[in-house]
């Protein structure tokens, strides 16, 4: 049986009674159907986006992990290379180790302060805002 004989029970075959009321169940029916459907669509999509993040983190750790075990060997080497100067290897570790914490420090106030309320404060839409507050108020004070 071909697609085109069985048209019965279809909203578009001219052999079914076309009243509003069916009309009108067929499309709300239709449009259930259809809102399930996206639904299950956008279920689907998202549980796929959200394991494609999960796996980026992953590279994301690992990439951190495999540079910080780099930073340990560049440090490891730049000792190993200040050690074969005159400064000995107790003064080498000593000297790389304080410009690292002298490099960390400066880092983490920088990090502090933009961790700061006031950092973190939209100040210009707040500038925004009480600049339009005024001119209303001036407007209303105007009349």
């Amino acid at each position: 049986m071909s697609d085109y004989s069985n048209n019965a029970g279809r909203i578009d075959d001219p052999a079914r009674p076309q009243n509003p009321a069916s009309l009108a169940s067929e499309a709300i029916r239709l449009s259930g159907d259809l809102v399930r459907k996206e639904v299950a669509l956008a279920k689907a999509e998202l549980s796929q986006n959200i394991q494609r993040a999960a796996v980026a983190l992953g590279f994301v750790a690992a990439a951190a992990v495999i540079a910080i075990v780099t930073i340990n060997v560049l440090v490891a080497a730049l000792v190993a290379a200040l050690a074969e100067t005159e400064l000995g290897p107790i003064w080498s570790a000593v000297i790389v180790g304080v410009v690292l914490a002298v490099l960390a420090y400066v880092l983490l106030r920088k990090g502090m302060n933009d961790l700061k309320p006031e950092a973190l404060m939209p100040s210009r839409t707040v500038q925004n805002v009480q600049r339009d507050a005024q001119a209303i108020k001036g407007a209303y004070n105007d009349k």
